[in-house]
Protein backbone atom coordinates (compact mmCIF):
# COMPACT_ATOMS: atom_id res chain seq x y z
CA UNK A 1 0.00 0.00 0.00
CA UNK A 2 1.42 3.51 -0.95
CA UNK A 3 1.11 6.81 0.63
CA UNK A 4 -2.04 8.71 0.89
CA UNK A 5 -2.95 10.56 -2.77
CA UNK A 6 -3.46 15.06 -2.75
CA UNK A 7 -6.32 16.40 -1.06
CA UNK A 8 -8.16 16.48 -3.80
CA UNK A 9 -9.82 13.41 -4.95
CA UNK A 10 -11.76 11.77 -7.54
CA UNK A 11 -14.27 14.23 -9.06
CA UNK A 12 -17.31 11.95 -9.03
CA UNK A 13 -21.16 12.90 -10.35
CA UNK A 14 -23.84 11.93 -8.64
CA UNK A 15 -26.08 10.76 -11.71
CA UNK A 16 -27.09 7.53 -12.43
CA UNK A 17 -25.54 5.95 -15.52
CA UNK A 18 -26.32 2.66 -17.03
CA UNK A 19 -23.80 0.21 -18.48
CA UNK A 20 -22.88 0.37 -22.25
CA UNK A 21 -23.19 4.17 -22.13
CA UNK A 22 -27.02 3.70 -22.26
CA UNK A 23 -28.46 6.83 -20.91
CA UNK A 24 -29.40 6.31 -17.21
CA UNK A 25 -33.55 5.66 -15.79
CA UNK A 26 -33.70 9.56 -14.76
CA UNK A 27 -32.83 10.64 -18.19
CA UNK A 28 -34.89 7.94 -19.78
CA UNK A 29 -37.61 9.42 -17.85
CA UNK A 30 -37.40 12.86 -18.61
CA UNK A 31 -37.04 11.99 -22.23
CA UNK A 32 -39.80 10.16 -22.66
CA UNK A 33 -41.88 13.13 -21.25
CA UNK A 34 -40.03 15.32 -23.89
CA UNK A 35 -40.91 13.27 -26.11
CA UNK A 36 -44.68 12.40 -25.34
CA UNK A 37 -45.21 16.32 -25.00
CA UNK A 38 -43.92 17.27 -28.44
CA UNK A 39 -45.60 14.01 -30.33
CA UNK A 40 -49.23 15.86 -28.90
CA UNK A 41 -48.22 19.58 -29.84
CA UNK A 42 -47.79 17.82 -33.11
CA UNK A 43 -50.69 16.00 -33.28
CA UNK A 44 -52.75 19.07 -31.75
CA UNK A 45 -51.54 21.32 -34.70
CA UNK A 46 -52.24 18.19 -37.25
CA UNK A 47 -55.03 16.77 -36.81
CA UNK A 48 -57.59 19.91 -36.49
CA UNK A 49 -56.44 20.60 -40.42
CA UNK A 50 -58.10 17.25 -41.41
CA UNK A 51 -61.56 17.82 -43.45
CA UNK A 52 -62.48 14.56 -44.25
CA UNK A 53 -65.70 12.96 -42.30
CA UNK A 54 -68.44 14.89 -40.56
CA UNK A 55 -68.11 17.92 -39.11
CA UNK A 56 -68.71 19.55 -35.84
CA UNK A 57 -69.06 22.87 -33.90
CA UNK A 58 -66.16 23.92 -33.06
CA UNK A 59 -67.37 25.44 -30.10
CA UNK A 60 -68.45 22.48 -28.86
CA UNK A 61 -65.21 20.63 -29.37
CA UNK A 62 -63.12 23.19 -27.72
CA UNK A 63 -64.96 23.49 -24.33
CA UNK A 64 -64.79 19.11 -24.74
CA UNK A 65 -60.87 19.48 -25.34
CA UNK A 66 -60.37 22.08 -22.63
CA UNK A 67 -62.40 19.55 -20.46
CA UNK A 68 -60.47 16.44 -21.46
CA UNK A 69 -57.08 18.44 -20.78
CA UNK A 70 -57.28 19.66 -17.66
CA UNK A 71 -59.60 17.00 -16.30
CA UNK A 72 -56.96 14.06 -17.23
CA UNK A 73 -53.52 16.21 -15.75
CA UNK A 74 -55.77 16.63 -12.69
CA UNK A 75 -56.66 13.24 -12.56
CA UNK A 76 -52.89 11.99 -12.75
CA UNK A 77 -51.62 14.40 -10.11
CA UNK A 78 -54.13 13.19 -7.65
CA UNK A 79 -53.51 9.37 -8.64
CA UNK A 80 -49.90 10.19 -8.29
CA UNK A 81 -49.84 11.89 -5.09
CA UNK A 82 -51.96 9.23 -3.02
CA UNK A 83 -49.70 6.38 -4.76
CA UNK A 84 -47.21 7.81 -3.76
CA UNK A 85 -48.05 8.20 -0.22
CA UNK A 86 -49.78 5.12 0.20
CA UNK A 87 -46.91 2.19 -1.60
CA UNK A 88 -43.88 4.56 0.05
CA UNK A 89 -45.65 3.90 3.84
CA UNK A 90 -46.89 0.51 2.93
CA UNK A 91 -43.59 -0.29 1.71
CA UNK A 92 -41.93 1.07 4.52
CA UNK A 93 -43.58 -2.00 6.90
CA UNK A 94 -41.79 -4.70 4.92
CA UNK A 95 -38.43 -2.66 4.91
CA UNK A 96 -37.38 1.25 3.64
CA UNK A 97 -34.76 0.74 1.83
CA UNK A 98 -37.40 -1.00 -0.71
CA UNK A 99 -37.54 0.84 -3.84
CA UNK A 100 -39.35 -1.61 -6.48
CA UNK A 101 -42.33 0.66 -7.61
CA UNK A 102 -40.87 3.72 -7.88
CA UNK A 103 -38.95 2.24 -10.38
CA UNK A 104 -41.14 0.70 -12.53
CA UNK A 105 -41.16 1.76 -15.95
CA UNK A 106 -45.05 1.76 -15.66
CA UNK A 107 -44.93 5.12 -13.53
CA UNK A 108 -42.79 7.29 -15.48
CA UNK A 109 -44.34 6.23 -19.66
CA UNK A 110 -48.07 6.64 -17.59
CA UNK A 111 -47.33 9.80 -16.51
CA UNK A 112 -45.33 11.30 -20.27
CA UNK A 113 -48.27 9.68 -21.94
CA UNK A 114 -50.81 12.17 -19.63
CA UNK A 115 -48.42 14.89 -20.48
CA UNK A 116 -49.02 14.50 -23.87
CA UNK A 117 -52.52 14.05 -23.90
CA UNK A 118 -52.92 17.58 -22.09
CA UNK A 119 -50.27 19.07 -24.68
CA UNK A 120 -52.69 17.40 -27.58
CA UNK A 121 -56.05 18.69 -26.03
CA UNK A 122 -54.64 22.24 -25.35
CA UNK A 123 -53.25 22.21 -28.55
CA UNK A 124 -55.67 21.02 -30.58
CA UNK A 125 -58.27 23.49 -28.78
CA UNK A 126 -56.30 26.72 -29.74
CA UNK A 127 -55.76 25.44 -33.41
CA UNK A 128 -59.47 25.51 -33.72
CA UNK A 129 -59.54 28.95 -33.68
CA UNK A 130 -62.29 30.65 -34.66
CA UNK A 131 -63.39 28.04 -37.28
CA UNK A 132 -67.00 27.18 -37.38
CA UNK A 133 -66.80 23.43 -37.37
CA UNK A 134 -63.43 21.01 -37.22
CA UNK A 135 -63.66 17.14 -38.24
CA UNK A 136 -65.00 15.05 -36.06
CA UNK A 137 -61.71 13.40 -36.21
CA UNK A 138 -60.31 16.02 -33.66
CA UNK A 139 -62.59 14.97 -30.70
CA UNK A 140 -62.22 11.35 -31.78
CA UNK A 141 -58.42 11.40 -31.16
CA UNK A 142 -59.12 12.93 -28.16
CA UNK A 143 -61.76 10.09 -26.88
CA UNK A 144 -59.22 7.75 -27.91
CA UNK A 145 -56.16 8.97 -26.35
CA UNK A 146 -58.57 9.57 -22.91
CA UNK A 147 -58.90 6.02 -22.86
CA UNK A 148 -55.53 4.96 -23.46
CA UNK A 149 -53.98 7.21 -20.10
CA UNK A 150 -57.18 5.80 -18.06
CA UNK A 151 -56.30 2.41 -19.06
CA UNK A 152 -52.10 3.67 -18.41
CA UNK A 153 -53.34 4.67 -14.93
CA UNK A 154 -55.48 1.44 -14.25
CA UNK A 155 -52.49 -0.46 -14.80
CA UNK A 156 -50.12 1.70 -12.28
CA UNK A 157 -52.63 1.71 -9.87
CA UNK A 158 -53.15 -2.40 -10.28
CA UNK A 159 -49.44 -2.69 -10.00
CA UNK A 160 -48.88 -0.51 -7.07
CA UNK A 161 -51.69 -2.40 -5.15
CA UNK A 162 -49.33 -5.54 -6.11
CA UNK A 163 -46.57 -3.68 -5.16
CA UNK A 164 -47.44 -3.98 -1.25
CA UNK A 165 -48.48 -7.00 -1.11
CA UNK A 166 -45.80 -9.65 0.20
CA UNK A 167 -45.55 -12.23 -2.52
CA UNK A 168 -45.29 -9.91 -5.17
CA UNK A 169 -42.54 -7.72 -3.55
CA UNK A 170 -41.05 -11.28 -2.46
CA UNK A 171 -40.72 -12.17 -6.04
CA UNK A 172 -40.09 -8.42 -7.35
CA UNK A 173 -36.97 -9.06 -5.07
CA UNK A 174 -35.92 -12.62 -6.06
CA UNK A 175 -36.84 -11.89 -10.02
CA UNK A 176 -34.29 -9.36 -9.86
CA UNK A 177 -31.60 -11.67 -8.20
CA UNK A 178 -31.89 -13.87 -10.49
CA UNK A 179 -31.03 -11.45 -13.26
CA UNK A 180 -27.85 -9.66 -11.36
CA UNK A 181 -26.45 -13.26 -10.54
CA UNK A 182 -26.98 -14.59 -13.68
CA UNK A 183 -25.02 -12.01 -15.09
CA UNK A 184 -22.15 -11.89 -12.53
CA UNK A 185 -22.18 -15.39 -12.02
CA UNK A 186 -21.74 -17.55 -14.99
CA UNK A 187 -19.09 -20.41 -13.98
CA UNK A 188 -19.85 -23.51 -11.96
CA UNK A 189 -17.84 -23.53 -8.89
CA UNK A 190 -14.68 -25.51 -9.31
CA UNK A 191 -14.29 -26.40 -5.73
CA UNK A 192 -11.49 -26.34 -3.52
CA UNK A 193 -10.09 -23.51 -0.89
CA UNK A 194 -12.56 -20.60 -0.35
CA UNK A 195 -11.14 -17.85 -2.34
CA UNK A 196 -9.58 -15.05 -0.21
CA UNK A 197 -10.47 -11.68 -0.18
CA UNK A 198 -10.41 -11.36 -3.98
CA UNK A 199 -7.77 -10.72 -6.64
CA UNK A 200 -4.74 -8.16 -6.47
CA UNK A 201 -3.96 -6.33 -9.35
CA UNK A 202 -0.11 -7.56 -10.50
CA UNK A 203 2.85 -6.07 -9.38
CA UNK A 204 4.16 -3.35 -10.57
CA UNK A 205 7.43 -0.75 -10.55
CA UNK A 206 5.62 2.16 -10.03
CA UNK A 207 4.25 2.48 -6.09
CA UNK A 208 0.67 2.30 -5.58
CA UNK A 209 -0.96 5.45 -4.94
CA UNK A 210 -3.71 5.30 -2.29
CA UNK A 211 -6.79 7.63 -3.31
CA UNK A 212 -9.43 9.09 -0.80
CA UNK A 213 -13.24 10.06 -0.75
CA UNK A 214 -13.03 13.57 -0.09
CA UNK A 215 -16.59 14.35 -1.25
CA UNK A 216 -20.13 14.04 1.23
CA UNK A 217 -21.30 11.19 2.11
CA UNK A 218 -22.61 8.82 -0.60
CA UNK A 219 -23.26 5.42 -1.29
CA UNK A 220 -21.22 3.64 -4.39
CA UNK A 221 -23.85 2.57 -6.91
CA UNK A 222 -21.68 1.62 -9.92
CA UNK A 223 -18.62 1.02 -11.16
CA UNK A 224 -17.98 1.54 -14.69
CA UNK A 225 -15.30 -1.22 -15.15
CA UNK A 226 -15.20 -1.49 -19.08
CA UNK A 227 -14.10 2.14 -19.22
CA UNK A 228 -11.95 1.73 -16.29
CA UNK A 229 -9.92 -1.17 -18.22
CA UNK A 230 -9.72 0.57 -20.98
CA UNK A 231 -7.90 3.58 -19.45
CA UNK A 232 -5.51 1.31 -17.44
CA UNK A 233 -4.21 -0.68 -20.16
CA UNK A 234 -4.01 2.99 -22.31
CA UNK A 235 -2.06 4.05 -19.11
CA UNK A 236 -0.29 1.04 -18.30
CA UNK A 237 -1.34 0.98 -15.20
CA UNK A 238 -4.04 -1.03 -12.52
CA UNK A 239 -6.50 -0.25 -10.08
CA UNK A 240 -7.17 -2.32 -7.25
CA UNK A 241 -10.26 -1.20 -5.83
CA UNK A 242 -10.64 -1.12 -1.58
CA UNK A 243 -14.72 -0.63 -2.10
CA UNK A 244 -17.81 -2.31 -3.70
CA UNK A 245 -20.81 -1.37 -5.00
CA UNK A 246 -22.85 -0.95 -2.54
CA UNK A 247 -20.64 0.73 0.63
CA UNK A 248 -21.07 4.02 1.87
CA UNK A 249 -18.30 6.25 1.02
CA UNK A 250 -17.40 8.74 3.91
CA UNK A 251 -14.88 11.64 3.63
CA UNK A 252 -11.30 9.91 4.00
CA UNK A 253 -12.43 6.48 3.01
CA UNK A 254 -9.52 4.65 1.00
CA UNK A 255 -11.65 3.91 -2.69
CA UNK A 256 -8.37 2.35 -4.52
CA UNK A 257 -4.91 1.52 -4.99
CA UNK A 258 -3.81 3.18 -8.43
CA UNK A 259 -0.57 1.77 -9.91
CA UNK A 260 0.96 3.94 -13.03
CA UNK A 261 4.02 5.88 -13.21
CA UNK A 262 4.82 9.39 -14.32
CA UNK A 263 2.06 11.36 -15.92
CA UNK A 264 0.00 8.06 -16.21
CA UNK A 265 -1.24 8.27 -12.78
CA UNK A 266 -3.17 11.43 -12.56
CA UNK A 267 -5.14 10.46 -15.91
CA UNK A 268 -5.50 7.26 -14.24
CA UNK A 269 -7.00 8.66 -11.16
CA UNK A 270 -9.21 10.88 -13.12
CA UNK A 271 -10.56 8.01 -15.19
CA UNK A 272 -11.48 6.58 -11.70
CA UNK A 273 -13.24 9.29 -11.05
CA UNK A 274 -15.91 9.50 -13.75
CA UNK A 275 -15.80 5.63 -13.93
CA UNK A 276 -17.84 6.00 -10.04
CA UNK A 277 -21.28 6.46 -10.21
CA UNK A 278 -22.71 7.43 -6.53
CA UNK A 279 -26.06 8.05 -5.29
CA UNK A 280 -28.25 7.73 -1.85
CA UNK A 281 -29.28 4.71 -1.93
CA UNK A 282 -28.31 0.86 -3.10
CA UNK A 283 -29.12 -0.20 -6.23
CA UNK A 284 -29.15 -3.68 -7.69
CA UNK A 285 -26.71 -2.92 -10.75
CA UNK A 286 -23.89 -4.26 -9.21
CA UNK A 287 -24.94 -4.97 -6.12
CA UNK A 288 -25.47 -8.77 -5.64
CA UNK A 289 -25.59 -8.94 -1.73
CA UNK A 290 -28.59 -6.31 -1.73
CA UNK A 291 -31.14 -8.58 -2.57
CA UNK A 292 -30.23 -11.01 0.51
CA UNK A 293 -30.21 -7.63 2.53
CA UNK A 294 -33.75 -6.77 1.93
CA UNK A 295 -34.74 -10.73 2.63
CA UNK A 296 -33.26 -10.42 5.56
CA UNK A 297 -34.71 -7.07 6.90
CA UNK A 298 -38.31 -8.30 5.70
CA UNK A 299 -37.67 -10.99 8.07
CA UNK A 300 -36.31 -9.14 10.71
CA UNK A 301 -38.77 -6.29 11.14
CA UNK A 302 -41.52 -9.55 10.83
CA UNK A 303 -39.86 -11.15 14.03
CA UNK A 304 -39.51 -7.26 16.15
CA UNK A 305 -41.63 -7.46 18.69
CA UNK A 306 -43.97 -4.34 17.55
CA UNK A 307 -44.80 -6.52 14.79
CA UNK A 308 -44.23 -10.16 15.17
CA UNK A 309 -45.09 -11.84 12.74
CA UNK A 310 -43.04 -15.21 12.26
CA UNK A 311 -44.92 -16.19 9.32
CA UNK A 312 -43.77 -13.76 6.56
CA UNK A 313 -40.52 -14.48 8.45
CA UNK A 314 -40.70 -17.76 7.27
CA UNK A 315 -41.96 -16.68 4.26
CA UNK A 316 -38.80 -14.35 3.49
CA UNK A 317 -36.56 -17.38 4.59
CA UNK A 318 -38.17 -19.43 1.56
CA UNK A 319 -36.99 -17.49 -1.14
CA UNK A 320 -33.41 -16.90 0.66
CA UNK A 321 -32.92 -20.41 0.52
CA UNK A 322 -33.94 -20.04 -3.80
CA UNK A 323 -30.91 -17.53 -3.59
CA UNK A 324 -28.62 -19.38 -1.92
CA UNK A 325 -29.12 -22.52 -3.93
CA UNK A 326 -28.66 -20.67 -7.01
CA UNK A 327 -25.35 -19.09 -5.57
CA UNK A 328 -23.69 -22.19 -3.88
CA UNK A 329 -22.87 -24.08 -6.89
CA UNK A 330 -21.80 -21.00 -9.05
CA UNK A 331 -17.62 -19.43 -9.06
CA UNK A 332 -18.11 -16.14 -6.85
CA UNK A 333 -14.39 -14.98 -7.34
CA UNK A 334 -15.19 -12.75 -9.98
CA UNK A 335 -13.94 -9.76 -8.97
CA UNK A 336 -10.71 -9.86 -11.29
CA UNK A 337 -10.94 -7.67 -15.07
CA UNK A 338 -8.20 -7.78 -17.64
CA UNK A 339 -7.78 -6.45 -21.35
CA UNK A 340 -7.84 -7.80 -24.16
CA UNK A 341 -4.26 -8.97 -23.64
CA UNK A 342 -4.69 -11.17 -20.61
CA UNK A 343 -3.43 -8.56 -18.29
CA UNK A 344 -5.44 -7.85 -14.84
CA UNK A 345 -6.26 -3.86 -15.01
CA UNK A 346 -8.92 -3.56 -12.56
CA UNK A 347 -9.77 -5.73 -9.17
CA UNK A 348 -12.92 -5.11 -6.99
CA UNK A 349 -13.84 -7.44 -3.91
CA UNK A 350 -16.49 -9.38 -4.42
CA UNK A 351 -18.74 -10.94 -1.57
CA UNK A 352 -17.91 -14.63 -1.16
CA UNK A 353 -20.23 -17.69 0.15
CA UNK A 354 -19.65 -16.92 3.91
CA UNK A 355 -20.41 -13.04 3.15
CA UNK A 356 -23.87 -14.51 1.99
CA UNK A 357 -24.78 -16.71 4.27
CA UNK A 358 -23.84 -14.62 7.09
CA UNK A 359 -26.02 -11.74 5.22
CA UNK A 360 -28.77 -14.06 4.59
CA UNK A 361 -28.94 -16.36 7.70
CA UNK A 362 -26.69 -14.93 10.48
CA UNK A 363 -29.18 -11.49 12.22
CA UNK A 364 -31.98 -13.86 11.33
CA UNK A 365 -31.24 -16.67 13.47
CA UNK A 366 -30.02 -14.32 16.37
CA UNK A 367 -33.74 -12.56 16.15
CA UNK A 368 -35.85 -16.02 16.05
CA UNK A 369 -34.58 -17.59 18.91
CA UNK A 370 -37.50 -17.19 20.64
CA UNK A 371 -39.39 -18.53 17.35
CA UNK A 372 -39.78 -22.24 17.24
CA UNK A 373 -41.70 -21.83 13.65
CA UNK A 374 -38.90 -19.54 12.32
CA UNK A 375 -36.23 -21.54 13.41
CA UNK A 376 -37.60 -24.81 12.20
CA UNK A 377 -37.53 -23.13 8.89
CA UNK A 378 -33.77 -21.95 9.34
CA UNK A 379 -32.42 -25.46 10.36
CA UNK A 380 -34.51 -27.00 7.13
CA UNK A 381 -32.81 -24.43 4.89
CA UNK A 382 -29.23 -24.92 6.26
CA UNK A 383 -29.56 -29.03 6.11
CA UNK A 384 -30.67 -28.72 2.59
CA UNK A 385 -27.93 -26.17 1.41
CA UNK A 386 -25.30 -28.48 3.49
CA UNK A 387 -26.89 -31.79 1.61
CA UNK A 388 -25.98 -30.44 -2.15
CA UNK A 389 -23.17 -28.04 -1.36
CA UNK A 390 -19.57 -28.48 -2.65
CA UNK A 391 -17.77 -29.95 -0.03
CA UNK A 392 -15.60 -26.84 0.77
CA UNK A 393 -18.76 -24.55 1.27
CA UNK A 394 -20.27 -26.98 3.70
CA UNK A 395 -18.30 -25.55 6.75
CA UNK A 396 -20.21 -22.38 7.13
CA UNK A 397 -23.47 -23.93 6.64
CA UNK A 398 -22.54 -26.86 9.62
CA UNK A 399 -21.52 -24.35 11.85
CA UNK A 400 -24.71 -22.10 12.01
CA UNK A 401 -26.80 -25.39 12.21
CA UNK A 402 -25.70 -26.73 15.11
CA UNK A 403 -26.23 -23.07 16.97
CA UNK A 404 -30.23 -23.77 15.65
CA UNK A 405 -30.28 -26.71 16.87
CA UNK A 406 -28.62 -25.83 20.14
CA UNK A 407 -30.91 -22.68 20.03
CA UNK A 408 -33.93 -24.70 19.19
CA UNK A 409 -33.67 -27.29 21.64
CA UNK A 410 -32.66 -25.14 24.60
CA UNK A 411 -35.45 -23.09 24.05
CA UNK A 412 -38.00 -25.39 22.96
CA UNK A 413 -37.42 -28.98 24.64
CA UNK A 414 -41.06 -30.26 24.58
CA UNK A 415 -41.79 -29.11 20.75
CA UNK A 416 -38.25 -29.13 18.94
CA UNK A 417 -38.23 -32.46 16.78
CA UNK A 418 -35.30 -34.06 15.02
CA UNK A 419 -34.43 -32.70 11.49
CA UNK A 420 -36.05 -34.88 9.01
CA UNK A 421 -34.37 -37.38 6.98
CA UNK A 422 -33.36 -37.42 3.16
Amino acid sequence: MGEPSEPHGPRVRRRSRAPLGLPGRALRRDLSQLVCAVAGLLLGLLTPLVDAGPQVASDRVVSMLFTIGFGVISLASIIYSMLFLVVQFSASTFTPRLGLFRDEPIVWRAFAFTVGVFVFCITSALAVGARPEVSAAVPCAAMILTLVALALMRTLQMRAFASIQLGHVLSAIVDRAHHVFDALYERPYGGGAPPGPGPRAPTATAPAITVHWTGAAAVLQRIEVTALVRAAADHGGSVAFRVAPGVTLTRGAAIAEVTAGGAAEAALRTALGRALVTGVERTFDQDPELPLRLLADIALRALSPAVNDPATAVEALDRVEDLLARLVGRELDVGGFRDDAGRLRVTVPVPDWERYVRTAVDDVGYAAAGSAMVLRRLRDLLLRLARYAPASRRAVLEERLRWVERAGGGAFPLVWTPPPDG
